[in-house]
């Protein structure tokens, strides 16, 4: 019988269970007392937070991982993001993939009205007197390393706080920082 896990990644941990390079970094096993052979689908990098899902079961992992799943993410970015932005993100933009030029496939962005109702993140996202900032929705259905912080900063609005809201119909909802829940499947 396989496990599932819907988790609230805390910022300044990294997606993984095993860690071999010498600095000491956090990693998800710290979180929760995870059956062996339990891993991450996918990946949220250490400086972002939000939804991540974890299971037993290899081929789940393909399934969630897949072109045909949405990733919603909550992006807080440097300074007031304009429509045009958004409409160049909505595009497609061009960032760098492996030392190469990628352009992103067309997704789902639009500028979110009201501040996201987070908790605080652990270490300050910046002071005020350095500018303004604004969040935007972006929804996507590939995930290449760093790309909504690269697709950001594409369009002239680098990403300071990243938050995973959604994976397929699986919402973050009122998860915590580091709180874990087993559940029976995904709704992917």
């Amino acid at each position: 019988m396989h496990h599932h896990f819907i988790i609230f990644k805390p910022y300044n941990y990294l997606s993984q269970f095993t860690y071999n390079l010498k600095r000491n970094k956090k990693l998800l096993g710290e979180l929760h007392d995870f059956p062996e052979g339990t891993m991450a689908i996918g990946r949220l990098d250490e400086d972002s937070e939000g939804l991540l899902l974890l299971t037993t079961d290899g081929m789940m992992s393909e399934i969630v991982r897949s072109k045909k799943v949405e990733k919603e993410y909550f992006a807080q970015v440097d300074g007031l993001i304009t429509q045009q932005a958004i409409e160049q993100l909505q595009l497609g933009v061009e960032i760098g993939f492996k030392g190469t030029r990628y352009v992103t496939q067309p997704c789902k962005a639009r500028i979110l009205t009201e501040v996201p109702d987070f908790p605080e993140r652990g270490k300050k996202i910046r002071d005020e007197r350095h500018g303004p900032t604004s969040w935007l929705s972006i929804t996507v259905t590939e995930g290449k390393f760093r790309q909504v912080r690269k697709m950001t900063s594409a369009v002239g609005f680098p990403t300071l706080r990243l938050v995973r809201v959604r994976i397929g119909n699986t919402h973050l909802g009122n998860l915590q920082p580091g709180q874990v829940i087993e559940v029976e499947c995904f709704d992917v």
